[in-house]
Protein backbone atom coordinates (compact mmCIF):
# COMPACT_ATOMS: atom_id res chain seq x y z
CA UNK A 1 0.00 0.00 0.00
CA UNK A 2 0.88 3.45 -1.18
CA UNK A 3 -1.42 5.51 1.58
CA UNK A 4 0.66 6.92 4.54
CA UNK A 5 -0.70 9.32 7.16
CA UNK A 6 1.94 12.33 7.02
CA UNK A 7 4.40 11.92 9.67
CA UNK A 8 6.92 13.75 8.04
CA UNK A 9 7.56 16.45 5.28
CA UNK A 10 10.00 14.02 3.38
CA UNK A 11 11.41 14.97 -0.18
CA UNK A 12 13.85 12.40 -1.21
CA UNK A 13 17.52 12.53 -0.05
CA UNK A 14 21.29 12.75 -1.63
CA UNK A 15 24.33 10.22 0.11
CA UNK A 16 27.12 11.26 2.01
CA UNK A 17 29.91 8.27 1.53
CA UNK A 18 31.74 7.32 4.86
CA UNK A 19 35.18 7.12 3.80
CA UNK A 20 35.34 11.00 2.77
CA UNK A 21 37.86 12.53 5.14
CA UNK A 22 35.82 15.23 6.35
CA UNK A 23 32.78 15.64 8.44
CA UNK A 24 29.36 15.20 6.48
CA UNK A 25 27.06 18.00 5.92
CA UNK A 26 23.31 17.18 4.26
CA UNK A 27 20.68 18.52 3.18
CA UNK A 28 17.92 17.69 -0.01
CA UNK A 29 17.08 18.84 -3.22
CA UNK A 30 14.78 21.92 -3.32
CA UNK A 31 11.23 20.58 -2.11
CA UNK A 32 9.37 21.47 -4.64
CA UNK A 33 10.99 19.44 -7.12
CA UNK A 34 9.64 15.91 -7.65
CA UNK A 35 10.76 13.97 -4.84
CA UNK A 36 12.87 10.29 -6.18
CA UNK A 37 13.53 11.83 -9.65
CA UNK A 38 15.64 14.91 -8.78
CA UNK A 39 16.73 13.91 -5.65
CA UNK A 40 20.60 14.41 -5.86
CA UNK A 41 22.94 11.69 -5.66
CA UNK A 42 25.67 10.42 -3.23
CA UNK A 43 27.60 13.30 -1.05
CA UNK A 44 30.84 13.17 0.65
CA UNK A 45 31.98 14.74 3.66
CA UNK A 46 31.84 19.18 3.18
CA UNK A 47 34.93 21.11 3.24
CA UNK A 48 36.01 24.81 2.83
CA UNK A 49 35.99 24.10 -1.14
CA UNK A 50 38.86 26.09 -2.85
CA UNK A 51 38.78 24.90 -6.61
CA UNK A 52 42.07 26.07 -8.53
CA UNK A 53 39.94 25.13 -12.07
CA UNK A 54 41.36 23.54 -15.08
CA UNK A 55 41.06 26.49 -17.14
CA UNK A 56 41.02 29.34 -15.52
CA UNK A 57 41.33 31.90 -18.18
CA UNK A 58 38.16 30.16 -18.73
CA UNK A 59 36.39 30.85 -15.39
CA UNK A 60 37.67 34.63 -15.04
CA UNK A 61 36.18 35.21 -18.56
CA UNK A 62 32.51 33.95 -17.92
CA UNK A 63 32.61 35.33 -14.51
CA UNK A 64 33.05 38.77 -15.68
CA UNK A 65 30.75 38.48 -18.30
CA UNK A 66 28.13 37.56 -16.15
CA UNK A 67 28.70 40.44 -13.00
CA UNK A 68 28.61 42.93 -16.60
CA UNK A 69 25.37 41.37 -17.64
CA UNK A 70 24.19 41.50 -13.81
CA UNK A 71 24.98 44.55 -13.63
CA UNK A 72 23.66 46.36 -16.56
CA UNK A 73 19.57 44.25 -15.98
CA UNK A 74 20.40 45.49 -12.49
CA UNK A 75 21.01 49.23 -13.75
CA UNK A 76 19.33 49.74 -16.81
CA UNK A 77 16.39 47.47 -17.72
CA UNK A 78 12.63 48.41 -18.09
CA UNK A 79 11.19 47.00 -14.18
CA UNK A 80 12.92 46.80 -11.05
CA UNK A 81 14.36 43.69 -10.45
CA UNK A 82 15.64 41.10 -8.01
CA UNK A 83 19.33 40.79 -8.93
CA UNK A 84 19.65 37.91 -6.95
CA UNK A 85 16.96 35.88 -7.77
CA UNK A 86 17.84 36.39 -11.49
CA UNK A 87 21.30 35.28 -10.20
CA UNK A 88 20.30 32.22 -8.19
CA UNK A 89 17.96 31.09 -11.42
CA UNK A 90 20.67 31.39 -13.70
CA UNK A 91 22.88 29.32 -11.22
CA UNK A 92 20.53 26.29 -11.61
CA UNK A 93 19.99 26.49 -15.72
CA UNK A 94 23.47 26.20 -15.27
CA UNK A 95 24.04 23.48 -13.09
CA UNK A 96 21.31 21.61 -15.25
CA UNK A 97 23.66 21.50 -18.20
CA UNK A 98 26.45 19.43 -15.71
CA UNK A 99 24.04 16.42 -14.81
CA UNK A 100 20.82 15.73 -12.85
CA UNK A 101 22.08 15.75 -9.21
CA UNK A 102 24.24 18.81 -8.88
CA UNK A 103 21.92 21.54 -7.65
CA UNK A 104 22.21 24.84 -5.98
CA UNK A 105 20.11 25.25 -2.67
CA UNK A 106 19.32 28.77 -1.94
CA UNK A 107 19.61 29.79 1.95
CA UNK A 108 15.68 30.20 2.79
CA UNK A 109 15.08 26.43 1.83
CA UNK A 110 17.95 24.61 4.27
CA UNK A 111 15.90 23.76 6.88
CA UNK A 112 13.35 22.20 5.31
CA UNK A 113 15.83 20.61 2.99
CA UNK A 114 17.72 19.15 6.08
CA UNK A 115 14.53 17.83 7.79
CA UNK A 116 14.33 14.07 6.14
CA UNK A 117 17.46 12.75 7.59
CA UNK A 118 17.68 14.27 11.02
CA UNK A 119 16.79 11.53 13.31
CA UNK A 120 14.30 13.29 15.27
CA UNK A 121 13.03 16.97 15.60
CA UNK A 122 11.53 19.02 17.92
CA UNK A 123 7.43 19.48 18.14
CA UNK A 124 4.53 17.91 19.09
CA UNK A 125 4.80 14.12 17.93
CA UNK A 126 1.73 13.87 15.52
CA UNK A 127 0.31 11.72 13.07
CA UNK A 128 -3.12 13.53 10.66
CA UNK A 129 -4.77 13.22 7.80
CA UNK A 130 -6.08 15.97 5.72
CA UNK A 131 -9.28 16.00 4.35
CA UNK A 132 -11.61 18.66 3.18
CA UNK A 133 -9.70 21.17 4.85
CA UNK A 134 -9.37 19.92 7.68
CA UNK A 135 -6.46 18.60 10.04
CA UNK A 136 -7.26 15.24 11.92
CA UNK A 137 -5.06 13.48 14.44
CA UNK A 138 -4.34 9.87 12.91
CA UNK A 139 -2.15 8.96 16.27
CA UNK A 140 -0.24 10.44 18.70
CA UNK A 141 3.31 9.58 19.18
CA UNK A 142 3.74 7.10 22.02
CA UNK A 143 5.39 8.84 25.28
CA UNK A 144 5.26 11.64 23.46
CA UNK A 145 3.90 15.41 23.88
CA UNK A 146 0.89 15.02 21.95
CA UNK A 147 -0.28 12.09 24.18
CA UNK A 148 0.81 13.88 27.46
CA UNK A 149 -1.17 16.99 26.20
CA UNK A 150 -4.24 14.35 25.90
CA UNK A 151 -4.70 14.41 21.95
CA UNK A 152 -6.21 11.43 20.76
CA UNK A 153 -7.07 9.49 16.98
CA UNK A 154 -10.10 11.96 15.59
CA UNK A 155 -9.35 15.10 16.86
CA UNK A 156 -9.65 18.03 14.40
CA UNK A 157 -7.51 20.68 14.76
CA UNK A 158 -9.01 24.10 14.38
CA UNK A 159 -6.39 26.43 15.18
CA UNK A 160 -3.05 26.49 15.99
CA UNK A 161 -1.88 29.70 18.20
CA UNK A 162 -4.99 30.93 17.54
CA UNK A 163 -4.15 31.04 13.44
CA UNK A 164 -6.98 29.06 11.42
CA UNK A 165 -6.04 25.72 10.37
CA UNK A 166 -9.32 24.35 9.46
CA UNK A 167 -11.50 25.71 6.90
CA UNK A 168 -8.84 26.90 4.80
CA UNK A 169 -6.42 25.66 2.58
CA UNK A 170 -3.42 23.86 4.27
CA UNK A 171 -0.54 21.86 2.92
CA UNK A 172 1.12 19.06 5.02
CA UNK A 173 3.92 21.30 5.08
CA UNK A 174 2.49 24.75 6.88
CA UNK A 175 0.99 22.55 9.24
CA UNK A 176 4.04 21.14 10.06
CA UNK A 177 5.84 24.45 10.08
CA UNK A 178 3.41 25.52 12.84
CA UNK A 179 3.37 22.11 14.95
CA UNK A 180 6.87 22.65 14.82
CA UNK A 181 9.45 24.88 16.81
CA UNK A 182 12.17 25.25 19.78
CA UNK A 183 12.19 22.79 22.18
CA UNK A 184 10.48 23.26 25.78
CA UNK A 185 8.16 25.79 23.87
CA UNK A 186 4.48 25.65 24.01
CA UNK A 187 1.71 25.92 21.41
CA UNK A 188 -1.73 26.19 21.78
CA UNK A 189 -4.06 23.99 19.73
CA UNK A 190 -7.81 24.38 19.48
CA UNK A 191 -9.74 21.49 18.85
CA UNK A 192 -12.84 19.54 18.05
CA UNK A 193 -13.46 16.40 19.48
CA UNK A 194 -16.24 14.04 18.46
CA UNK A 195 -19.12 14.12 21.21
CA UNK A 196 -18.28 16.95 23.01
CA UNK A 197 -20.30 20.58 22.46
CA UNK A 198 -17.46 23.24 22.28
CA UNK A 199 -13.79 23.15 20.98
CA UNK A 200 -11.10 22.11 23.68
CA UNK A 201 -8.19 24.38 23.91
CA UNK A 202 -4.95 22.27 24.26
CA UNK A 203 -1.48 22.77 25.04
CA UNK A 204 1.69 20.77 24.27
CA UNK A 205 5.03 21.61 25.13
CA UNK A 206 7.20 20.39 22.43
CA UNK A 207 9.78 17.95 22.49
CA UNK A 208 12.57 15.89 21.06
CA UNK A 209 10.20 13.58 18.94
CA UNK A 210 12.01 10.69 17.33
CA UNK A 211 11.98 10.69 13.28
CA UNK A 212 12.60 6.69 12.70
CA UNK A 213 13.98 5.64 9.60
CA UNK A 214 13.55 1.93 10.34
CA UNK A 215 10.02 1.64 9.95
CA UNK A 216 9.01 -1.54 11.30
CA UNK A 217 10.74 -4.78 12.63
CA UNK A 218 8.80 -7.95 13.50
CA UNK A 219 8.72 -11.86 13.10
CA UNK A 220 6.61 -13.32 10.33
CA UNK A 221 7.26 -16.64 12.43
CA UNK A 222 9.48 -18.19 14.27
CA UNK A 223 12.40 -18.12 12.43
CA UNK A 224 11.63 -15.67 9.64
CA UNK A 225 12.49 -11.52 10.41
CA UNK A 226 11.31 -8.45 8.99
CA UNK A 227 12.88 -5.16 8.42
CA UNK A 228 12.05 -2.33 6.63
CA UNK A 229 13.90 0.82 6.35
CA UNK A 230 12.68 3.54 4.38
CA UNK A 231 16.14 6.24 4.16
CA UNK A 232 19.25 6.39 5.65
CA UNK A 233 19.33 9.30 8.00
CA UNK A 234 21.89 10.41 10.73
CA UNK A 235 19.99 7.27 13.26
CA UNK A 236 19.43 4.43 10.50
CA UNK A 237 22.59 2.49 11.69
CA UNK A 238 21.59 2.69 15.44
CA UNK A 239 18.42 1.96 14.82
CA UNK A 240 18.53 -0.95 12.17
CA UNK A 241 21.22 -2.87 14.67
CA UNK A 242 18.50 -2.92 17.64
CA UNK A 243 16.27 -3.99 15.43
CA UNK A 244 18.41 -6.58 13.99
CA UNK A 245 19.54 -8.09 17.53
CA UNK A 246 16.01 -7.84 18.48
CA UNK A 247 15.06 -10.17 16.16
CA UNK A 248 18.05 -12.42 16.74
CA UNK A 249 16.84 -12.73 20.48
CA UNK A 250 13.51 -13.77 19.29
CA UNK A 251 15.24 -16.63 17.09
CA UNK A 252 15.40 -15.19 13.41
CA UNK A 253 17.89 -17.61 11.11
CA UNK A 254 16.29 -15.82 8.37
CA UNK A 255 15.74 -11.86 7.16
CA UNK A 256 14.17 -10.39 4.86
CA UNK A 257 14.92 -6.69 4.09
CA UNK A 258 12.82 -4.84 2.33
CA UNK A 259 14.31 -1.27 0.69
CA UNK A 260 11.43 -0.54 -1.69
CA UNK A 261 10.92 2.78 -2.04
CA UNK A 262 14.11 3.88 -0.40
CA UNK A 263 15.46 6.86 -2.18
CA UNK A 264 19.20 7.28 -0.02
CA UNK A 265 20.37 8.73 2.34
CA UNK A 266 23.84 8.31 4.17
CA UNK A 267 26.47 6.27 2.52
CA UNK A 268 28.31 5.67 5.69
CA UNK A 269 24.95 4.18 7.27
CA UNK A 270 24.09 1.81 4.55
CA UNK A 271 27.67 0.67 4.13
CA UNK A 272 27.81 -0.47 8.01
CA UNK A 273 24.59 -1.91 7.42
CA UNK A 274 26.02 -3.71 4.18
CA UNK A 275 28.60 -4.44 6.87
CA UNK A 276 26.45 -6.56 9.17
CA UNK A 277 26.40 -8.99 6.68
CA UNK A 278 29.42 -9.25 4.67
CA UNK A 279 31.62 -11.62 6.79
CA UNK A 280 35.56 -11.18 6.62
CA UNK A 281 37.31 -7.49 4.80
CA UNK A 282 35.37 -7.40 1.64
CA UNK A 283 35.25 -4.05 -0.64
CA UNK A 284 31.40 -2.73 -0.52
CA UNK A 285 31.27 0.24 -2.70
CA UNK A 286 34.05 2.26 -4.20
CA UNK A 287 34.05 6.10 -5.79
CA UNK A 288 36.11 7.33 -9.07
CA UNK A 289 36.62 11.27 -9.25
CA UNK A 290 38.67 14.02 -11.36
CA UNK A 291 41.84 13.36 -9.83
CA UNK A 292 42.57 11.09 -6.57
CA UNK A 293 40.85 13.09 -3.82
CA UNK A 294 37.66 11.94 -4.40
CA UNK A 295 38.75 8.21 -5.29
CA UNK A 296 37.74 5.97 -2.06
CA UNK A 297 37.42 2.26 -1.60
CA UNK A 298 34.84 1.01 1.46
CA UNK A 299 35.27 -2.18 3.35
CA UNK A 300 33.64 -4.80 5.30
CA UNK A 301 35.28 -4.38 8.55
CA UNK A 302 33.20 -5.82 12.15
CA UNK A 303 32.23 -8.71 12.72
CA UNK A 304 28.38 -8.41 11.81
CA UNK A 305 25.29 -9.60 13.56
CA UNK A 306 23.37 -11.32 10.41
CA UNK A 307 26.90 -12.33 8.41
CA UNK A 308 25.48 -15.88 8.01
CA UNK A 309 21.53 -17.23 7.08
CA UNK A 310 19.56 -17.16 4.34
CA UNK A 311 19.13 -12.97 3.50
CA UNK A 312 16.31 -11.55 0.89
CA UNK A 313 16.73 -8.34 -0.02
CA UNK A 314 12.79 -6.23 -1.67
CA UNK A 315 13.94 -3.64 -3.90
CA UNK A 316 11.84 -1.62 -6.36
CA UNK A 317 12.17 0.90 -8.88
CA UNK A 318 12.07 3.09 -6.09
CA UNK A 319 15.14 2.23 -4.49
CA UNK A 320 18.15 4.46 -4.95
CA UNK A 321 21.84 5.78 -4.14
CA UNK A 322 22.41 4.05 -0.95
CA UNK A 323 19.87 1.63 -1.34
CA UNK A 324 21.48 0.61 -4.22
CA UNK A 325 25.02 0.40 -2.25
CA UNK A 326 23.49 -1.61 -0.46
CA UNK A 327 21.97 -3.36 -2.21
CA UNK A 328 24.73 -3.92 -4.91
CA UNK A 329 27.29 -5.19 -2.03
CA UNK A 330 24.85 -8.07 -1.23
CA UNK A 331 24.58 -9.59 -4.71
CA UNK A 332 27.99 -8.82 -6.09
CA UNK A 333 29.28 -10.77 -3.23
CA UNK A 334 26.21 -13.46 -3.42
CA UNK A 335 25.28 -12.97 -0.06
CA UNK A 336 21.72 -11.76 -0.51
CA UNK A 337 18.82 -12.77 -2.97
CA UNK A 338 17.73 -9.76 -4.91
CA UNK A 339 13.73 -9.78 -5.27
CA UNK A 340 11.70 -7.17 -7.07
CA UNK A 341 12.36 -4.90 -10.07
CA UNK A 342 15.19 -2.93 -11.02
CA UNK A 343 16.29 -0.08 -9.17
CA UNK A 344 16.26 3.56 -9.92
CA UNK A 345 19.96 4.20 -11.50
CA UNK A 346 21.01 7.04 -9.02
CA UNK A 347 24.67 6.39 -8.56
CA UNK A 348 26.63 10.28 -8.53
CA UNK A 349 28.64 11.60 -6.03
CA UNK A 350 28.56 15.10 -4.50
CA UNK A 351 30.61 17.63 -2.78
CA UNK A 352 28.44 19.93 -0.78
CA UNK A 353 29.73 22.88 -0.72
CA UNK A 354 28.53 25.86 2.07
CA UNK A 355 28.78 29.14 0.53
CA UNK A 356 28.74 32.70 2.30
CA UNK A 357 24.79 33.60 2.17
CA UNK A 358 23.92 30.25 3.88
CA UNK A 359 23.06 28.81 0.49
CA UNK A 360 24.35 25.56 -0.87
CA UNK A 361 26.21 24.04 -3.90
CA UNK A 362 26.00 20.55 -4.61
CA UNK A 363 28.27 19.45 -7.31
CA UNK A 364 28.69 15.80 -8.70
CA UNK A 365 32.44 15.43 -8.23
CA UNK A 366 32.38 11.12 -8.66
CA UNK A 367 30.90 8.22 -9.33
CA UNK A 368 30.07 5.49 -6.80
CA UNK A 369 30.71 1.71 -8.10
CA UNK A 370 29.91 -2.03 -6.87
CA UNK A 371 32.50 -4.37 -5.83
CA UNK A 372 32.02 -5.82 -9.32
CA UNK A 373 33.02 -3.17 -11.01
CA UNK A 374 28.96 -1.67 -11.49
CA UNK A 375 28.16 2.11 -12.19
CA UNK A 376 24.72 2.02 -11.49
CA UNK A 377 24.20 5.14 -12.76
CA UNK A 378 22.00 5.86 -15.44
CA UNK A 379 21.62 7.83 -18.45
CA UNK A 380 21.35 11.06 -18.16
CA UNK A 381 22.69 12.23 -22.03
CA UNK A 382 19.08 13.19 -23.02
CA UNK A 383 18.92 16.25 -20.59
CA UNK A 384 16.72 16.61 -17.82
CA UNK A 385 13.48 16.18 -19.22
CA UNK A 386 14.38 12.58 -20.47
CA UNK A 387 15.99 11.73 -17.08
CA UNK A 388 12.76 12.53 -15.19
CA UNK A 389 10.55 10.54 -17.13
CA UNK A 390 12.78 7.61 -17.17
CA UNK A 391 10.43 5.33 -14.84
CA UNK A 392 7.44 6.76 -17.00
CA UNK A 393 9.40 5.33 -20.18
CA UNK A 394 9.90 1.87 -18.11
CA UNK A 395 6.40 1.49 -17.52
CA UNK A 396 5.57 2.16 -21.13
CA UNK A 397 8.27 -0.41 -22.56
CA UNK A 398 6.48 -2.67 -19.95
CA UNK A 399 9.45 -3.22 -17.64
CA UNK A 400 7.70 -3.18 -14.61
CA UNK A 401 5.36 -6.22 -16.02
CA UNK A 402 7.86 -8.38 -17.64
CA UNK A 403 11.22 -9.12 -17.07
CA UNK A 404 12.45 -9.67 -20.77
CA UNK A 405 11.63 -6.10 -21.78
CA UNK A 406 14.38 -4.93 -19.53
CA UNK A 407 17.57 -5.20 -21.98
CA UNK A 408 21.57 -4.70 -20.91
CA UNK A 409 24.53 -4.45 -23.39
CA UNK A 410 27.10 -7.22 -22.97
CA UNK A 411 29.69 -4.83 -22.66
CA UNK A 412 28.25 -3.81 -19.02
CA UNK A 413 27.68 -7.99 -18.06
CA UNK A 414 29.77 -8.55 -14.55
CA UNK A 415 30.07 -11.36 -12.55
CA UNK A 416 29.27 -11.66 -8.99
CA UNK A 417 32.20 -13.69 -6.19
CA UNK A 418 30.29 -17.12 -7.52
CA UNK A 419 30.39 -16.46 -11.20
CA UNK A 420 26.72 -15.11 -11.19
CA UNK A 421 25.85 -12.68 -14.48
CA UNK A 422 24.67 -9.16 -13.16
CA UNK A 423 24.32 -6.46 -15.01
CA UNK A 424 25.68 -1.93 -14.77
CA UNK A 425 24.41 0.99 -16.77
CA UNK A 426 21.01 1.48 -14.52
CA UNK A 427 19.88 0.60 -11.58
CA UNK A 428 19.97 -3.00 -10.33
CA UNK A 429 18.03 -6.06 -11.68
CA UNK A 430 17.07 -8.07 -8.95
CA UNK A 431 18.01 -11.74 -9.36
CA UNK A 432 14.12 -12.50 -9.33
CA UNK A 433 11.49 -10.31 -10.82
CA UNK A 434 8.32 -9.78 -9.61
CA UNK A 435 5.98 -8.19 -11.83
CA UNK A 436 3.75 -5.01 -10.40
CA UNK A 437 -0.06 -6.18 -9.85
CA UNK A 438 -2.49 -3.29 -11.09
CA UNK A 439 -5.36 -5.41 -11.36
CA UNK A 440 -6.97 -3.76 -8.29
CA UNK A 441 -5.99 -0.19 -9.62
CA UNK A 442 -8.51 1.72 -11.11
CA UNK A 443 -9.07 5.49 -11.66
CA UNK A 444 -11.90 5.53 -8.93
CA UNK A 445 -9.02 4.03 -6.32
CA UNK A 446 -6.62 6.85 -7.39
CA UNK A 447 -9.39 9.62 -6.63
CA UNK A 448 -10.09 7.91 -3.38
CA UNK A 449 -6.66 7.91 -2.62
CA UNK A 450 -5.86 11.43 -3.74
CA UNK A 451 -8.18 13.15 -1.90
CA UNK A 452 -7.13 11.00 1.28
CA UNK A 453 -11.08 9.27 1.75
CA UNK A 454 -9.52 5.79 2.35
CA UNK A 455 -7.62 6.93 5.67
CA UNK A 456 -10.50 9.39 6.78
CA UNK A 457 -13.04 6.80 6.53
CA UNK A 458 -11.23 4.07 8.68
CA UNK A 459 -10.50 6.62 10.98
CA UNK A 460 -14.49 7.29 11.26
CA UNK A 461 -14.67 3.51 11.25
CA UNK A 462 -12.51 3.01 14.30
CA UNK A 463 -14.21 6.21 16.26
CA UNK A 464 -17.48 4.25 15.65
CA UNK A 465 -16.47 0.73 16.98
CA UNK A 466 -13.75 2.29 19.09
CA UNK A 467 -14.85 0.14 21.76
CA UNK A 468 -15.19 -3.09 20.42
CA UNK A 469 -11.17 -2.63 18.89
CA UNK A 470 -9.96 -2.47 22.45
CA UNK A 471 -11.89 -5.74 23.43
CA UNK A 472 -9.59 -7.40 20.69
CA UNK A 473 -6.01 -8.03 20.54
CA UNK A 474 -3.96 -7.78 17.14
CA UNK A 475 -3.80 -11.09 16.71
CA UNK A 476 -8.05 -11.44 17.19
CA UNK A 477 -8.33 -8.71 15.08
CA UNK A 478 -6.40 -9.96 12.25
CA UNK A 479 -7.94 -13.25 12.30
CA UNK A 480 -11.35 -12.59 11.75
CA UNK A 481 -12.09 -9.18 10.58
CA UNK A 482 -13.05 -8.52 7.13
CA UNK A 483 -14.23 -5.02 5.16
CA UNK A 484 -17.26 -5.99 3.91
CA UNK A 485 -19.24 -4.85 1.03
CA UNK A 486 -21.30 -2.99 3.37
CA UNK A 487 -18.45 -0.65 4.31
CA UNK A 488 -17.17 -0.29 1.06
CA UNK A 489 -20.39 1.28 0.38
CA UNK A 490 -20.01 3.42 2.84
CA UNK A 491 -16.61 4.59 1.30
CA UNK A 492 -18.24 5.37 -1.54
CA UNK A 493 -20.74 7.04 0.08
CA UNK A 494 -18.55 9.13 1.92
CA UNK A 495 -16.41 9.97 -1.48
CA UNK A 496 -20.30 11.02 -2.81
CA UNK A 497 -20.84 13.46 0.14
CA UNK A 498 -17.47 14.62 -1.68
CA UNK A 499 -18.31 15.21 -4.69
CA UNK A 500 -16.57 11.69 -6.30
CA UNK A 501 -18.78 10.68 -8.52
CA UNK A 502 -19.91 7.00 -7.88
CA UNK A 503 -18.17 4.45 -10.13
CA UNK A 504 -19.40 0.58 -9.13
CA UNK A 505 -17.09 -0.70 -11.76
CA UNK A 506 -14.12 1.11 -10.76
CA UNK A 507 -15.21 -0.02 -6.87
CA UNK A 508 -15.47 -3.64 -7.84
CA UNK A 509 -12.07 -3.72 -9.12
CA UNK A 510 -10.31 -1.44 -6.42
CA UNK A 511 -12.24 -4.02 -3.85
CA UNK A 512 -9.49 -6.51 -3.26
CA UNK A 513 -6.82 -3.70 -2.33
CA UNK A 514 -9.56 -1.09 -0.31
CA UNK A 515 -10.46 -4.30 1.58
CA UNK A 516 -6.97 -4.57 2.78
CA UNK A 517 -6.30 -0.67 2.98
CA UNK A 518 -8.86 0.07 4.66
CA UNK A 519 -8.19 -2.65 7.43
CA UNK A 520 -4.63 -1.52 7.44
CA UNK A 521 -5.27 1.84 8.54
CA UNK A 522 -7.84 0.80 10.90
CA UNK A 523 -4.85 -1.31 12.65
CA UNK A 524 -2.77 0.96 12.45
CA UNK A 525 -5.25 3.66 14.66
CA UNK A 526 -5.86 0.96 16.95
CA UNK A 527 -3.01 -1.43 17.31
CA UNK A 528 0.35 0.30 15.86
CA UNK A 529 2.50 0.68 13.13
CA UNK A 530 3.67 -2.73 13.09
CA UNK A 531 -0.36 -4.00 13.00
CA UNK A 532 -0.34 -2.04 9.89
CA UNK A 533 2.41 -3.65 7.62
CA UNK A 534 1.28 -6.93 9.25
CA UNK A 535 -2.29 -6.67 7.67
CA UNK A 536 -0.50 -5.67 4.34
CA UNK A 537 1.78 -8.15 4.08
CA UNK A 538 -0.70 -10.48 3.54
CA UNK A 539 -1.59 -9.43 0.06
CA UNK A 540 2.45 -8.17 -1.16
CA UNK A 541 3.13 -9.98 -3.63
CA UNK A 542 6.61 -8.91 -3.48
CA UNK A 543 7.34 -9.69 0.12
CA UNK A 544 5.12 -12.96 -0.42
CA UNK A 545 7.66 -14.00 -3.43
CA UNK A 546 10.78 -13.40 -0.96
CA UNK A 547 8.98 -15.69 1.75
CA UNK A 548 8.76 -18.57 -1.06
CA UNK A 549 12.09 -17.96 -1.88
CA UNK A 550 13.91 -17.53 1.24
CA UNK A 551 14.32 -21.31 1.74
CA UNK A 552 16.27 -21.82 -1.32
CA UNK A 553 18.03 -18.36 -1.42
CA UNK A 554 21.38 -19.78 -0.29
CA UNK A 555 21.29 -22.36 -2.96
CA UNK A 556 20.80 -20.12 -5.53
CA UNK A 557 23.42 -17.85 -4.77
CA UNK A 558 25.76 -20.43 -3.84
CA UNK A 559 24.58 -23.07 -7.03
CA UNK A 560 24.66 -25.17 -4.90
Amino acid sequence: MNAKSNTASTPAPELSPTSAPRASRFQVRQPWLLALVLAGGMLVGANPFRPSGQNPDSTSRGYLKFKEILSYVDRDYVDSVDAEALSDYAIGRMLERLDPHSVFIPAKDQTQASAFLQSDFDGVGVEFNIFQDTVTVIASLGGGPAEHAGLRPGDQLLAVNGEAVSGVRMTTELVYSKLRGPRASRVQIQVHRRGLPKPLNVTVTRERVPNNSVEVAYMVDNQTGYIKVSRFANNTYEEFKQALGDLRRQGMSRLVLDLRGNPGGYLDRATKMADEFIAGTRKIVYTDGKGDQYDTQTYSRVLGEFEEGPLVVLVDEGSASAAEVVAGALQDHDRALLVGRRTFGKGLVQQPIALNDGSELRLTIARYYTPSGRSIQKSYQGGHAEYEQELAKRQRQGEYFHADSIHFADSLRYRTMHGRTVYGGGGIMPDLFVPRDTTAFSKYLRRLQSRNLVREYALKFYQDHQAELEGLRFEQFNASFRITDTQLQALSALAARTGLVADAAGLRRAAPLLRTQLKAHIARIAYGKNAYYTVLAAQDIEFQQALRAIDTSTAQLTGN
